[in-house]
């Protein structure tokens, strides 16, 4: 049976949260009257990543160079849907996102976009206030989040999907992209303001606010960072038995 949509889930040591996410997937994917179906793209896992994945229900892509672009487009390359929505493993798909993103794409006026996010727990006033800092990005410039981006595949494909010249940061690359080819085709790229995606917030107990600040100023201020993947090791690293 053929599909409209394709959802791609890019993984690496993620076989704690596949679990949660591909439930909240599938849950979110009956609400849809199109056809689906989910990818899991394994970046090179030393954990059972692969096999959670298989077992809830999705399908899984390969990609042996451990960076977040490379395992994107893994993914929007085996996707037999028209329409992609990339979601991060330890994020929560809600029903109604995935209905209003499927909407917009069928809309024929919005080629894509991403959504504002929400962190699956409360936060200190710190940590908020860096999440209402890139909630503002996000509004005002029009940039997807990374857990959550739509697109047509054929967009995707034109564009080249994500940049491969970077190892962090790359959904804002592809916002800037994506955004002119739907202006080049008479469409839009949007920000869905709710439902809001629900995604992990367990790098608040990994990192400082000022870490996390830096980290975003780097992206937005200072682009040509997150061509090197030494100064991007906060997205590769992460403490142990997380």
């Amino acid at each position: 049976m053929s599909v409209s949509y394709s959802i791609v889930i890019p993984a690496y040591n993620e076989e704690s949260h596949l679990p949660g996410t591909l439930a909240s997937v599938h849950a979110a994917m009956r609400m849809v009257p199109e056809p689906g179906e989910i990818i899991v793209v394994d970046n090179n896992s030393t954990d059972h990543t692969a096999a959670v994945a298989k077992e809830n229900g999705a399908r899984v892509v390969f990609e042996p160079v451990n960076q977040i672009s490379r395992a994107r487009n893994a993914g929007g390359r085996a996707a037999q849907g028209q329409w992609l929505i990339f979601l991060d493993a330890d994020t929560q798909l809600p029903p109604g996102l995935l209905v209003r993103a499927i909407e917009n794409l069928r809309s024929g006026t919005i080629a894509g976009g991403g959504a504002l996010m929400e962190m699956d727990r409360p936060l200190e006033p710190q940590y908020q206030r860096v999440v209402d800092c890139w909630t503002w990005v996000g509004r005002t410039f029009q940039w997807a989040a990374g857990s959550f981006v739509y697109c047509k595949k054929e967009g995707f494909d034109a564009i080249g999907g994500f940049s491969l010249k970077v190892y962090a940061g790359e959904e804002i690359f592809f916002s800037r992209a994506y955004t002119k080819w739907a202006k080049r085709h008479g469409q839009t790229f949007r920000i869905i303001d709710s439902p809001r995606v629900l995604t992990s917030a367990r790098k608040m107990e990994w990192y400082t606010p000022a870490q996390l600040l830096g980290l975003l100023l780097l992206m937005t201020l200072f682009p040509f960072a997150v061509t090197s993947k030494r100064m991007c090791a906060f997205w590769y690293k992460r403490p142990k038995a997380n």
